[in-house]
């Protein structure tokens, strides 16, 4: 073939795109427009959810799926509409057809997507806990600080930001420190064996009600609940209001102070273990002469 001819079908080729370019130039650019609309519709959307719900406290976490679930529905409408626009021919019923064919392959491909998806909506919707909850996780502790549809995060009490995803939240024990509005501390002192346990109790009583943030209703207690080797172990029970973590260490704190200094002050003992150790002598001229060192 002659080689100008070659280059002459070539050239006739790109001038038909750059023109098929130039009369779809007019689609492209209102499909994108109409994009960009549904896009920023979508958003005002979502906010306008969320604000709605916002001064709700149990309907937060309600806005905050439906303000996602807004947003998303309308950008995949904008999607449609704007495909519509640059191809003609081209029908939502055809790309719902390839999403069914498609479904059971992306379904195995994005599996855990799927689930901490589902599991993060489920979180929203039942509010198990919620924002600025204080949460105990297996080996993680820390207060909550967002909850996505993907993942929850939370920050440690050492300034650590942990990310969790949603579907491990869901199927496993989260134990929610700050779900009610007091909450109760104890905590184990060992008496000696020659104290008097109801004076100790009451002193144990005085002490606890002597610091201020102690709840007064439900009323503190003092029980003993073991007989230990060297001690008469009575534990003492109290109630804190909130139940954060810095205030439960603060009352724990002054607490256990006042206990130690008011059964020190009446004489109370408070004894540690002790071990008695024997040395036994195996010659013949000591044999079955023990002597003892405590």
């Amino acid at each position: 073939m002659n080689p100008q001819a070659s280059v002459s079908i070539a050239w006739d080729k790109i001038q038909g795109m750059i023109d098929s370019l130039i009369i779809l130039l007019p689609n492209m650019v209102l499909a994108l427009i109409v994009f960009a609309v549904f896009f920023y519709a979508a958003r005002t959307l979502k906010s306008l959810v969320k604000k709605v719900t916002r001064h709700y406290r149990h309907a937060r976490n309600l806005g905050m799926v439906l303000g996602r679930l807004a947003q998303g529905i309308t950008i995949l409408v904008g999607l449609f509409v704007a495909l519509s626009i640059l191809i003609p021919s081209f029908k939502a019923g055809d790309l719902v057809q390839l999403l069914g064919i498609s479904g059971v392959a992306i379904g195995f491909a994005f599996r855990d997507i799927l689930q901490n998806f589902l599991a993060g909506i489920l979180i929203l919707l039942t509010e198990p806990f919620r924002i600025n909850d204080q949460i105990v996780f297996k080996d993680f502790e820390g207060t909550v600080e967002s909850i996505e549809t993907r993942a929850t995060t939370i920050k440690t009490y050492d300034g650590r930001r942990i990310v969790i995803p949603n579907s491990e939240l869901f199927t496993n024990s989260v134990t929610v420190n700050t779900a009610f509005d007091n909450r109760r501390l104890e905590y184990d002192i060992g008496i000696g064996y020659g104290d008097d346990i109801d004076i100790a109790k009451e002193l144990i009583l005085e002490a606890i009600a002597s610091v201020d943030g102690v709840l007064k209703d439900p009323h503190p207690d003092a029980l003993v609940v073991d007989l230990a080797e060297s001690t008469v172990n009575i534990r003492a029970r109290w109630w804190v209001h909130p139940p954060r973590r810095a205030d439960v260490l603060y009352s724990q704190d002054k607490v256990l102070t006042a206990i130690k200094k008011k059964l020190t002050a009446n004489g109370i003992d408070m004894p540690y273990p002790t071990q008695q150790i024997l040395f036994h002598d195996q010659t013949e001229e000591t044999d079955g002469v023990s002597e003892a060192c405590a």
